[in-house]
């Protein structure tokens, strides 16, 4: 009783207007603390949100965070989620041993043992490099494509059309010392007058011990193209892809039905008068495959060892043991082999099998394996015997005998090239 009584007493005597000041104060004071103690552990998932961004912090700002984190992370309670990309921090430290924990930190960055700090560093560098790991990929192709010199080719694939020209280079870019140029450039046949340095400046940049490769079959039939190889270089290899003739001409015929569907047939083209059984050996597609009267031009400027003879009907049933000869001739170790092909059954050819870093095989496109035409069987066997005298010839002039007559009988389907 004497408490209250004296309670009411200090209470009267005390203006209300100081007491409401004091309580404001202590209540101030009180939300003053509690936000200070909070503050760190707000302060980080703010952080975390831009060091998160990659792209809006740059490696100094990035540093700062981390040792602010290392400055008031509880190492008994500081979690690092690597495999997610966040981190989990709670737990309050005191300066000094903030500062002691920033050195040790620094300390084991060399250390193959990762500190937490570590982790999160190499967490948030792991997260930049997957927004950016398309960019620095191409980057990188396009800097190895700069490496290295722009040098005259080594080696051409002079011929022929429809042959399996497309095939043979595809496979062989596949080898790590050869660079090709993917389109045909036919500077010998349509550019010369552009200059050589205009023909370097297409070829791909090669390091030492790379050859420098083009394809243009058209070459081959160019009466002019042999003469203005040999004055570029006389030591140059040349690859020529053959197969029957009769085939050839119908794969040729189909290419170009298929861009003029008016043309007339294929037994209309073929003979002058078929009634006499006259052939037309001035329409390209059936003079092309008189190779032996090609490869007299040829023979002109360069001897037989410097040229290379590809079965287009092997380089289809076995395209391994082709490529084996071809990387021979070349001087190439025999790296592309039979392991990177596999027979497509829609197309009727051989395609390469898909790379590591590609998720479709490396198969040529829809303009190779069309059906060809059905064509009467009678002009079909008046061509192979129009033929055979030049396959014979053909034979003798390359000591290699490709068996074209023991496809008389059978009717080809489809097209490789």
């Amino acid at each position: 009783m004497a408490f209250w009584s004296s309670t009411s007493v200090f209470t009267s005597k005390v203006p209300r207007k100081i007491l409401f000041m004091f309580t404001l104060s202590l209540s101030v004071t009180y939300l003053f603390y509690s936000l200070m103690s909070c503050y760190n552990s707000l302060q980080f998932p703010l952080q975390e949100n831009y060091a998160y961004q990659g792209r809006l912090v740059t490696e100094e700002a990035t540093f700062v965070t981390l040792r602010e984190k290392l400055y008031s992370a509880s190492p008994g309670l500081n979690q690092f989620a690597e495999a997610e990309g966040t981190t989990v921090v709670s737990g309050v430290k005191e300066h000094a041993e903030a500062e002691q924990r920033t050195v040790e930190w620094i300390r084991t960055q060399a250390s193959p043992t990762k500190s937490a700090a570590a982790v999160y560093h190499t967490s948030a560098q792991e997260r930049e490099h997957q927004e950016f790991s398309t960019t620095d990929s191409e980057l990188r192709v396009n800097c190895t494509m700069d490496y290295g010199e722009k040098k005259l080719p080594q080696a051409i694939i002079i011929g022929v059309k429809k042959g399996g020209t497309r095939a043979l280079l595809e496979a062989l870019r596949v080898h790590p010392d050869v660079r090709a140029v993917g389109n045909e450039p036919h500077f010998f046949d349509r550019n010369y007058e552009r200059g050589l340095d205009w023909y370097r400046d297409l070829m791909p940049s090669t390091l030492e011990g790379q050859i420098t490769m083009e394809k243009t079959p058209s070459y081959f039939v160019t009466n002019h193209a042999p003469k203005r190889i040999h004055t570029m270089a006389r030591d140059i290899k040349l690859i020529i892809v053959v197969r029957n003739p009769v085939t050839r001409a119908i794969s040729d015929y189909t290419q170009t039905l298929s861009k003029k569907p008016e043309i007339p047939t294929f037994e209309v083209l073929a003979f002058k008068n078929r009634t006499l059984g006259l052939i037309d050996a001035s329409w390209s597609a059936l003079r092309i495959g008189i190779y032996a009267l090609h490869l007299e031009s040829w023979m002109q400027y360069f001897p037989l060892s410097q040229m290379h003879f590809v079965s287009g009907e092997r380089l289809i049933v076995d395209p391994a043991g082709e490529m084996a000869k071809v990387q021979d001739f070349l001087g190439l170790k025999r790296i592309v082999t039979d392991k990177h092909f596999y027979f497509n059954k829609t197309k009727g050819f051989p395609c390469l099998k898909k790379p590591e870093d590609s998720s479709t095989p490396r198969c040529l496109g829809k303009s190779k394996g069309r059906t060809h035409p059905k064509i009467d069987p009678d002009v079909i066997r008046r061509l192979h015997k129009f033929y055979k005298p030049f396959n014979m010839m053909f034979y003798q002039m390359t000591g290699q005998n490709f068996e074209w007559e023991l496809e008389e009988d059978s009717e080809p389907h489809s097209s490789q090239d």
